[in-house]
């Protein structure tokens, strides 16, 4: 699909100036953006990333970068070609992607956990022309060379028919292949969901995405020269990928690379070990570090000057015992794949935990009702986000139907319910479609989940309908315990009865069961749907 047509089909307006903050730049190339023009601000020998397999600067990366796209540029790739990325974090993927759009070509980014129906399904809806991947992970990729014209790249272990990756850059050794003159609103890249709801949704993003990111990230959280930033989640989540790879280059800092899964263990050698200053993660994670007995004494943490939570509330009780045992805040912050960054805690304001912070600079914000008039501080409603942000996506790949149900009127419909506080912090109450009756009343599983976490002994629960033919609904809570304790009827019954205490008492779940852990998606956030699915049972 040429970038024309592509573009013609989402159709999204352009967006030229950023409302209340700067206007934004007729053309932009993510790749000169992150690296030429760090390397023309004399920051060629500084580290742009570190990881096990040692150090590189930003000099050597866009050599290897060059190489790639020299390389890709052989195979008849250019602006314009959609290319499948099958990677799990590394440098190899850095490469990979910062060559494809520097030429102007389209990362089509996958969750490297796919399965092959997946994998088929999102080759096809991408139109996908090559394709990016590990040795390990490749099955899927060369069982479908066929549907590929120009071949599937294999990084360590190539074998076959496959085409090399290492032998790729070899070739291209000190060529120099300039940067594709992308417009700002031009077709960069797109993401594709997990499908944890279904089939996955190609999310379109803009060169001017790298802008968003790198930009305002930095008004809320401003980068010193020796950062060093790690995100836990696998890159082809498009937060994870934008702050460790592109928010770091960008701002001509480190990005550190956490190889394979992020286990609570191996994020935390990670940080000892490389030095990092800036975690980006998922509340899940810092619960499960915490639930480590002795963690703050097993491992050199100091460098930590502060953490960013997203995907799920941060309890007052997590915050105020990580400052306690870690010695540094956390930062919450809101986004979305289709919109990324508009809001969030900051070092500029004090930090109220469980809130997602305030809108940042060029960021719109309305709370409504189901009529749509605007809510007062406090009242539970819809969360809508101005689409007048560089941050915000062009569209669903093929789908302008789905893309016009999220987006009309110049706002995009979050699908959260969330209210503003008097002082402006945003709190979000829950997804719409996550909230259920009960004896006719509406019940908010997030505010049930916080006033458990602030039981003892609690690491995580979660919150989800049990159908029932009297009440609509019962309420389910299922409790993952601290060091492996073991549930029992007395303790549930405990449970019920300190809950009294805190909230309603048809909040109160009427079933608590106990479980070793939560079904989670590759970067460690619950995955309510899984639970809910388990009820269907239960009832």
């Amino acid at each position: 699909m040429t970038v024309e047509k592509m573009t013609a089909e989402i159709g999204t307006a352009e967006i030229k100036t950023w409302p209340g903050y700067r206007e934004l730049p007729e053309r932009v190339n993510i790749c000169a953006e992150a690296l030429d023009r760090q390397i023309a601000a004399g920051l060629a020998d500084k580290a742009a990333f570190v990881s096990d397999r040692g150090e590189i600067t930003y000099a050597a990366l866009a050599a290897q970068v060059n190489a790639m796209a020299s390389g890709l540029e052989g195979l008849g790739i250019g602006r314009g070609t959609p290319v499948l990325i099958r990677l799990t974090n590394s440098l190899d993927y850095a490469v990979a992607f910062l060559a494809l759009v520097r030429l102007g070509a389209l990362p089509v980014l996958m969750n490297s956990l796919l399965g092959p129906e997946e994998v088929d399904y999102v080759m096809e809806h991408s139109e996908a022309e090559a394709a990016i991947t590990f040795g390990d992970i490749a099955e899927p990729l060369r069982a479908l060379r066929g549907r590929l014209p120009k071949g599937v790249i294999v990084a360590r272990g190539a074998e076959g028919d496959d085409i090399s990756f290492e032998a790729l850059i070899e070739a291209g050794q000190g060529k120099t292949v300039s940067p594709a003159d992308t417009l700002a609103n031009e077709p960069a890249f797109s993401v594709y969901t997990s499908g944890t709801t279904g089939r996955p949704k190609g999310i379109v993003h803009a060169h001017r995405w790298i802008v968003a990111q790198g930009d305002m990230n930095r008004l809320r959280i401003a980068p010193q020269p020796g950062d060093v930033v790690m995100a836990t989640g696998e890159w082809s989540f498009i937060s994870a990928l934008g702050h460790n790879v592109l928010f770091a280059l960008r701002n001509g800092i480190t990005g550190a690379i956490l190889e394979g899964r992020s286990r609570p263990e191996r994020v935390l050698e990670a940080v000892e070990k490389f030095r990092v200053t800036l975690i980006y993660s998922v509340a899940t994670v810092y619960r499960r570090i915490l639930a480590i007995r002795g963690v703050e004494n097993r491992y050199d943490l100091t460098s930590l000057r502060g953490c960013n939570a997203t995907g799920e509330a941060l309890e007052a009780a997590t915050y105020d015992e990580w400052v306690s045992r870690i010695g540094c805040p956390i930062w919450e912050h809101y986004g979305v794949s289709e919109l990324q960054l508009v809001f969030g805690q900051s070092p500029h304001w004090p930090v109220r935990p469980g809130s997602v912070g305030k809108p940042l600079p060029g960021t719109r914000v309305e709370v409504l009702d189901d009529d749509y008039n605007p809510l007062p501080p406090g009242e539970v409603g819809h969360l809508l986000i101005a689409s007048d942000n560089p941050g915000f996506f062009l569209g669903y790949h093929k789908d302008p139907a789905k893309t016009a149900e999220v987006v009309h009127d110049g706002w995009y419909h979050t699908g959260d319910l969330a209210y503003a506080d008097e002082d402006g912090y945003l709190w979000i109450a829950g997804r719409s479609d996550d909230c259920f009756k009960s004896r006719g009343i509406f019940i908010s599983p997030i505010e049930i989940e916080n006033a458990l976490r602030q039981q003892d002994g609690v690491a995580e629960v979660c919150v989800v309908p049990l159908p029932d033919k009297e009440i609509g609904n019962r309420i389910r809570a299922v409790v993952v315990l601290r060091d492996g304790a073991a549930g029992s009827d007395d303790l549930a019954a405990s449970m019920r009865a300190a809950l009294r205490e805190r909230i309603a008492p048809y909040k109160v779940p009427q079933v608590i069961e106990f479980a070793d852990d939560l079904p989670r998606s590759p970067v460690g956030k619950v995955l309510r749907r899984a639970l809910i699915e388990q009820t269907a049972g239960k009832g």
